[in-house]
C-alpha cells in the first residue's frame, strides 16, 4: 500500500507540475505564438468545458450522490466554482502570458497555497489559532513570493504576471478555507464536478467581458495538445488521484505535492521550452517551504513519526 501511495504521489506531482508548462506552451508568446496568447481566459474556459463533462460522468458513476442538496452544499459548490475554478485559473493563465514569468516561477508562487491556506484557517476559523511561529511562517511565505516577483532589486520593479499569479493563489486559499468551514457531506468528486461545470460557464462570461474572441485563437497542434493535457490529464486524472490520496494520506502529506510540483515544472520546462530556473527562483521556493514547515511543524513532525 505504501508503494502504491508513493507511485500515485509521484504521478500527481508529475502531472500537476507539468500542467504549468502546458499552460505556458498553449499560451505561447508574441515571438512564438501557440494559439491562446490573446485569449488566456478562453483557454481556461475550454479546459473546464472538457474536464467538467468528464468529472460529471465520473461522479455519476463513482459516488453515491451527484446532486448538491440544500443551501450549504450549493454555497460550497459556488465558492469553489468562483474562487478556485474561475478566479484562480483566470488569473493564473493571464499571469503566465507575461514573458517574464516562466512556468517554474508560476509553480513556485502556487506552492504558497498550503502556507496561505494554513494561515487563513488559523485566522478565520474559531477552532484554530495562529501561534507567533505560525505568523513568522506566514510572513516568510510572502517574503518568498516577493523574492520571486522583484525583477530588478535596485529599482524594485515587479513582474506583473507574478502579481496576477499571487492573487490567483489568494483566491484558491480563500476558497479552500471557506469549503473547510462549510464542511458539507457532498462527495468531493461531485463537488468538484459541479464546480468545474459552473466555473467553465463563468470563465466564458469573463472571456467575453474582457473582449476575447474565438477568432483570435490560432489552432495549432501544440495548442490543442496543451488543452487536452490540461483538461483530461491535469484536471480529470489529476483530481481523481488527488481525491484518492486525500482520503488515505490526509491533507498534510497531500499538501507536499505543492512542493514537489515546482521541481517537475523546472525539469519539464527546461526540456520542452528551454526555460532556465535561476538562483532567485530557488531562493524564493526555499523561503516559501520554510514558511510552510513553521506553520505546520507539529503536523509534519507527527506525519514523519
Amino acid at each position: 500500500m505504501r508503494h502504491r501511495n508513493l507511485v500515485l504521489f509521484a504521478t500527481l506531482a508529475t502531472v500537476w507540475g507539468s500542467a504549468f508548462v502546458a499552460i505556458k506552451a498553449g499560451l505561447g508568446t508574441p515571438a512564438e505564438p501557440a494559439g491562446f496568447f490573446q485569449t488566456p481566459v478562453l483557454f481556461a474556459a475550454l479546459r473546464f468545458d472538457i474536464a467538467g463533462v468528464v468529472m460529471i460522468g465520473y461522479a455519476a458513476v463513482a459516488t453515491d450522490r451527484l446532486r448538491p442538496e440544500g443551501r450549504r452544499e450549493w454555497a460550497s459548490v459556488l465558492s469553489t466554482a468562483v474562487l478556485i475554478i474561475t478566479l484562480y485559473h483566470a488569473l493564473l493563465f493571464v499571469g503566465e502570458t507575461d514573458p517574464a514569468v516562466t512556468s517554474a516561477a508560476a509553480a513556485i508562487v502556487v506552492s504558497l497555497s498550503p502556507v496561505l491556506t494554513a494561515g487563513f484557517s488559523r485566522l478565520l476559523l474559531p477552532s484554530e489559532r495562529l501561534t507567533p511561529l505560525g505568523v513568522v511562517g506566514l510572513l516568510l511565505g510572502f517574503v518568498g513570493v516577493a523574492t520571486l516577483a522583484v525583477e530588478d532589486p535596485r529599482r524594485l520593479t515587479v513582474a506583473p504576471g507574478l502579481v496576477a499569479v499571487f492573487f490567483a493563489i489568494l483566491a484558491f486559499a480563500a476558497g479552500s478555507v471557506i469549503n473547510r468551514r462549510l464542511d458539507v457531506a457532498l462527495p468531493d468528486a461531485s463537488l468538484e464536478a459541479w464546480a468545474m461545470v459552473i466555473g467553465a460557464v463563468l470563465l466564458h462570461v469573463g472571456s467575453l467581458a474582457v473582449g476575447e474572441s474565438p477568432a483570435d485563437v490560432t489552432v495549432t497542434p501544440r495548442a490543442i495538445g496543451a488543452l487536452l493535457f490540461l483538461a483530461l490529464v491535469a484536471s480529470a486524472v489529476g483530481f481523481l488521484i488527488y481525491f484518492d490520496l486525500l482520503a488515505r494520506l490526509g491533507p498534510i502529506e497531500i499538501n507536499l505535492v505543492s512542493y514537489a510540483a515546482p521541481v517537475v515544472t523546472a525539469l519539464v520546462g527546461f526540456l520542452f521550452l528551454r526555460e532556465v530556473i535561476d538562483a532567485q527562483a530557488v531562493l524564493g521556493f526555499t523561503v516559501i517551504l520554510a514558511g510552510f514547515l513553521l506553520i505546520k511543524r507539529r503536523a509534519v513532525a507527527a506525519t514523519l513519526r
